[in-house]
């Protein structure tokens, strides 16, 4: 059996017992999934610290574009920082000049504030107009996976991206999320060389009890929530992909 690495992001403690209940193997852990993820609470870190499965904190201090002012790089690397003290395994990274491609510069910086740890480049990957390029450049940054969806909305539409992007660094493991579930995890397998994948697992949250919850926007339209059920329909399906291929 060839087991396939299952990544779940959360943001908050609930998502953090529903991801390992529901079998993950490894927790991207962030604020604001609803904003695409930003770097997690000190005290969000701490708990992870203390879940029994490797935790990746995101380091995002803002939504936006991953153009970074000199403050912004220090405060990344302060978060960077903390996510060691906290005994999180790595940290989640990216940083693009304003034409999309990746600033080699800052993500060296960053890949030196968390040496010894555990390092993801995230979907900043995906604003790149060179792909090719873009891997290669992150082979020789000594960073070993990308978290991307191809350049597109999903990671099924950029399926082919993804292929190629594999194909460019061989070293470096692509890890593809965005609308990955239960449902389309074997278009992965058969696709790429999956070793690793990662998903949300998320529901849509219930409406609040009270109404000003909703009314004074303390929770937006739309919310999700990480759902056990669903990780755990995701941690299954790619089992059963495991057992019919051979290992290795």
């Amino acid at each position: 059996m060839s087991r396939i690495l299952l990544e779940i992001c959360v943001d908050d403690a609930a998502g953090l017992a529903a991801a390992r209940a529901g079998g993950a193997d490894r927790i991207e852990l962030c604020a604001a999934l609803g904003l695409g993820g930003l770097t997690p609470s000190a005290g969000l870190m701490a708990l992870a610290g203390d879940c029994g499965l490797p935790v990746l904190a995101m380091i995002r201090p803002r939504a936006g574009d991953f153009v970074w002012s000199p403050e912004e790089r220090a405060a990344m690397r302060a978060e960077i920082a903390a996510a060691r003290a906290a005994g999180l395994a790595g940290v989640v990274i990216g940083a693009s000049l304003p034409d999309g491609r990746l600033d080699e510069e800052v993500l060296a910086e960053q890949v030196a504030a968390a040496e010894g740890m555990d390092v993801t480049l995230h979907r900043a990957i995906d604003l790149t107009p060179g792909p090719v390029a873009a891997m290669r450049a992150t082979a020789r940054l000594g960073i070993r996976r990308v978290l991307s969806s191809g350049g597109a909305r999903t990671a099924l539409e950029g399926l082919a991206r993804l292929r190629a992007m594999a194909d460019a660094a061989p070293e470096v493991t692509v890890m593809p999320g965005g609308g990955v579930s239960a449902a389309n995890a074997a278009r992965f397998a058969a696709a790429l060389p999956l070793s690793e994948i990662h998903a949300s697992g998320s529901a849509p949250q219930p409406a609040p009890t009270l109404s000003q919850i909703a009314e004074f926007g303390f929770q937006p339209p739309g919310a999700r929530a990480t759902d056990q059920g669903a990780v755990r329909a995701l941690r299954q399906a790619l089992d059963q992909i495991g057992t019919s291929r051979p290992s290795g």
